[in-house]
Parts: C-alpha cells; structure tokens; sequence
C-alpha cells in the first residue's frame, strides 16, 4: 500500500528515509513531441537537485517533467522551475495536465515481516538509488512473497510462520536483488553527490561500455558486467573522469535546512 503504508505504520515496521519526487505532465505539440519518439531525458546539476537528476520522459501523448531529493526536501519547487528551465524550448508552451509528488524510500524497512504480515514494495523499501525505480521491484516482490506463502501454506493446510516467511521470501529477495540495491546506492553517493563527480557521471556516459552494462543492468534488474579487463579499465576512466571533474565543475550551491536535516536517520 506505498510508502506511506498504513500496514508497515500497524506493524511498527519502522521508519526510512525518503526522497521526494516531483513531477508535472505536460501536454506539448505533436512536433515537439517527435523529439522525444526515442528520447528519454535526464539532467543533473545542483540546480536541478542537490543528490538526485531531472527528468523528461515521454509518455503517451505528452512528457514527464521532474525532479527528486533527499537532501533539500523543502526546496522540491525550485529545483522542479529548475529542470523545466533547462528542458527550455522543447517542452516551451506545454500545458501542465497534471501534477504529481510522491515519497521515494531510500532504503529498505527496518523490519520487513511482522507474524503473517509481509511487506512488499514500496512499503517494505524496495525502490533502487540512482534510478528511482520501484514498479519492478514492487511486482516481484509481490509474486515472489505470494508465491513462497502459498507453497509453505501447503495447499491452505496450515499457516506461515514469521521465521518461515523470512527464510523464504526476505531471504530469497535479498539474495536475489540485495548486490544491485548496494552498487547502486554506492553509484548514487558517489555520482550525485556534487557538481565535480556529476561532471564525471556525464563524461563516463559516452563509455560504450558503460552505456551497455547500464542498459544491460537496467533491464535484467540484476548488475551486469563480468568483463574483467574491462572493468579495470573502467575503474582507471572512472578516476580520471573524477578528477578532471573535480578540477573542472563550478562549486557546489550551498544550501542550509537544519529543521529538515533533523529528520533524516543516521
């Protein structure tokens, strides 16, 4: 039932750390719209977000336009004026058709299985840094949890147990997708974080490579890459890309907001 579940709240599964998402659809011409027919696009900069990126994405018939943050929360309006300032001329005229925000975890619960209540989603956490995605993870942790209870119930014989769901569902999960949810937590707090290494992020993009293994990753929900020449290689790029960043970005806007740091866990 999302991130603000009402169920986790019931079974004190405990508190997570969130981003906040923005995001305004906007209807814009069909000519302009031909722009985006196989386009997808992500910004980055402490305009548009102190540790996360802006997005346009296409729809249907009109564009996704927004932002995200963790760090700087109250300023969520700002940085949103910010990325529709960059997408400038491309979506210029779009009417606003609707407007959206939603909490993003940043981690998952505490406490994930409570007696015979299992968390799955959004409401147990399962939302990966650098991307943001959660509707993927939402649908197979669902099946996944339904699926390892049904075999434990034994054809509605007997009940699950709290320890025989999370040997089978929780463990399974982490298994599965535990690797991915640390690399990308890594990948964001190392890339996001300011000006000099977004710098970098952009610069390692034009990597083949890293163009593949993104798209490879992105699609299989599990981290790709086992080419171990290549990933040397990448490590060397990557710290070349970090310090020519460093040496190259302009200085990070600074930002004061100690009310809603306060609320941030440790």
């Amino acid at each position: 039932d999302g991130a603000n579940s009402r169920v986790a709240k019931a079974m004190d599964a405990g508190l997570y750390n969130f981003a906040i998402a923005f995001q305004e659809r906007i209807k814009i011409s069909e000519e302009k719209m031909e722009f985006y027919e196989e386009m997808a696009e992500m910004y980055v900069g402490d305009d548009v977000s102190p540790d996360f990126y802006g997005w346009v994405f296409p729809k249907y018939d009109h564009v996704g336009v927004g932002t995200g943050t963790v760090v700087n929360r109250p300023a969520i309006k700002q940085y949103q004026k910010a990325i529709r300032d960059r997408a400038g001329d491309k979506i210029a005229g779009g009417k606003i058709i609707k407007v959206e925000a939603h909490p993003i975890p940043e981690h998952y619960r505490p406490r994930r299985v409570q007696g015979r209540i299992a968390l799955v989603g959004d409401a147990a956490g399962y939302v990966t840094k650098c991307s943001g995605e959660g509707i993927y993870f939402a649908a197979k942790s669902g099946r996944m949890a339904a699926e390892e209870i049904v075999a434990i119930m034994k054809g509605g014989s007997r009940l699950p147990t709290q320890a025989e769901i999370e040997d089978t569902y929780i463990a399974k999960y982490d298994k599965l997708y535990g690797p991915t949810y640390a690399v990308l937590d890594i990948l964001q707090k190392v890339f996001y974080s300011n000006n000099g290494a977004r710098e970098a992020f952009v610069e390692l993009c034009n990597s083949k490579y890293v163009q593949q293994v993104t798209f490879d990753s992105y699609l299989y929900k599990r981290v790709q890459g086992n080419n171990p020449l290549d990933d040397i290689k990448l490590l060397g790029e990557t710290i070349g890309c970090l310090i020519k960043g460093y040496a190259n970005a302009k200085p990070d806007a600074e930002f004061s907001n100690p009310i809603e740091s306060q609320k941030r866990l440790g």
